[in-house]
């Protein structure tokens, strides 16, 4: 298939999973994969011949493990599961969600520990490459035992029941499989519980979460750097010498960052000679140490979730013992490396925005920033960035409730046979809540802070800074009287959304995406 990413299962980059995430596009499985899958299937098969009960297999779930299940009920065993699991709530995940669930589920069961037949695999990926991205709610999950009910929404797909959704549009699952003539499968023994039992939608979501974040990390730095100048702030608190004597690696790395978006800027020589203050305020002062910090947690995090991305999380799972297969009942299923790196991602997007807010406040301050009340002309008749500030705090604040962390939570399900729970999918979920506050404070900060650089004309900011002012100004101009604001803080969200702020400085963000 021509230009389609070719999955190695185990080894998916994260540059795969955040292509895959920005935009669709046909996938193919590695050919040496099949061999594996299929002894794996062969395995089942064999087991359901000897008769013997394996979990999973030819018994009930959970609770109910202990009940053997007849060999003429087994295909009807799976089908139930899925129908009577498909129990999710709440507003439907994203497509972008949706193709990182697909990709990570066929990735895991095409390692060959989950029993499944080539015929599921290659039905899962038809439905991606058709753009058939299954109806999936987004509440219901607790993270284990696995995101049982959103991969059985996932898994009515391949079935042909409920809703999907194409180019957009929802429309019955039957229809949409006729019209791409990919046939429903009827599950066989385990299959429907190893499509269902893994931590792929908790994953996928961290990772929205990640990619998001990277963005905003970005933004925040260029932003946070604009308004630096703005304030007529000092560039040296970002000598090299002070972050290399600490030796944190992040701090290091945006503190070269820093350096390099302000270097030769007219504002900033300005006041090279002559300037009173001796030292910034923390929001300017310490940028390098608050988003350098970030950066290091959003590194660790990436590294996280790039192995559960990877990983086998399904139950039971099947492993050679010489000749033989066996059949080991474990607990990858449960999520809580995924819970703790989307709750690290929180504190990240929470203080990137918070930070931020910080610095609109000094902006409008005309005793701190030396620039006129609120940044408008005419100030008392003008109300300029006064209510956009309190819409920054707003949502700054709101990221500090969201940021309490999902994984300290449980609660005991199933009859107490799954007793602790990692709270994964929650913890993941609101990642797109907190990035989308965070997205909209650092867009009401580069308004304010290209105001700034506006009332200082005709001086200049750096090379760097000025291609981005110049980018904002194509989408939004000078706030030289009151008007209606909303629209242009959509417009400056939608350039940190995307990403334009980083790729207005090209080269000095390539470090930020390990």
């Amino acid at each position: 298939m021509k230009n389609a990413l070719t999955l190695k299962p185990g080894a998916m980059t994260l540059t795969e999973l955040r292509a895959v995430w920005t935009a669709a596009g046909p996938l193919a499985l590695a050919a040496e994969a099949y061999p594996v899958i299929e002894a794996s299937a062969a395995a089942v098969r064999a087991i359901v011949a000897k008769g013997d009960a394996a979990y999973g297999i030819n018994t009930g779930f959970g609770l109910l493990a202990k009940t053997r299940i007849p060999d003429d009920k087994l295909e009807q065993l799976q089908r139930n599961l899925i129908l009577s699991h498909s129990v999710g709530t709440g507003e439907l995940l994203s497509d972008a969600v949706c193709r990182l669930i697909l990709l990570m589920k066929i990735g895991s069961l095409a390692r060959g520990y989950s029993g499944v037949r080539p015929l599921i695999i290659d039905t899962l990926i038809a439905l991606y490459n058709a753009g058939i991205m299954p109806a999936i709610p987004a509440k219901g999950s607790v993270g284990a035992s696995g995101d049982l009910a959103p991969l059985s929404h996932m898994t009515l797909a391949m079935l042909g029941v409920g809703d999907v959704r194409v180019h957009g549009e929802i429309m019955p699952a039957a229809d949409a499989l006729k019209a791409a003539n990919i046939a429903p499968v009827v599950l066989a023994a385990k299959e429907g519980l190893a499509l269902i039992n893994g931590t792929q939608v908790s994953t996928a979501l961290a990772l929205h979460g990640l990619f998001m974040a990277e963005r905003l990390l970005e933004a925040g730095m260029v932003s946070g750097a604009l308004s630096l100048d703005a304030a007529k702030g000092s560039d040296s608190p970002f000598d090299a010498r002070v972050h290399e004597v600490r030796g944190q690696p992040g701090q290091i790395a945006a503190a070269s960052i820093y350096r390099q978006l302000v270097s030769n800027s007219a504002i900033r020589a300005s006041h090279l000679v002559g300037d009173e203050r001796v030292q910034d305020p923390y929001c300017l002062r310490c940028q390098p140490q608050v988003m350098g910090a970030c950066w290091d947690i959003i590194g660790n995090a990436a590294r996280t979730l790039l192995i559960e991305a990877n990983a086998v999380t399904d139950n039971p799972l099947l492993f050679k013992d010489g000749e033989l297969s066996v059949v080991v009942s474990g607990g990858n299923f449960h999520a809580e490396p995924v819970a703790f790196a989307a709750d690290t991602l929180a504190l990240a997007i929470a203080e990137i925005g918070a930070i931020s807010e910080r610095r609109i406040a000094l902006l409008i301050d005309a005793t701190l920033s030396g620039l006129p009340p609120f940044l408008v002309r005419d100030p008392g008749v003008n109300s300029g960035f006064m209510i956009a500030h309190v819409t920054a705090a707003a949502l700054a604040s709101e990221n500090k409730s969201l940021a309490h962390p999902g994984s300290v939570d449980s609660i005991p399900t199933s009859a107490n046979q799954e007793d602790h729970v990692s709270m994964a999918t929650y913890a993941a979920r609101r990642l797109d809540d907190m990035a989308h506050n965070t997205a909209v404070i650092i867009g009401i900060e580069l308004l304010a802070a290209a105001q700034g650089i506006d009332f200082h004309r005709p001086l200049k900011t750096s090379p760097h800074l000025e291609h981005v002012h110049a980018q904002l100004r194509q989408k939004v101009p000078f706030f030289d009287a009151d008007r209606f604001f909303a629209p242009d803080i959509e417009a400056a969200k939608g350039m940190v959304m995307r990403g334009e702020l980083s790729a207005s400085c090209k080269g000095l963000f390539t470090a930020v995406h390990p």
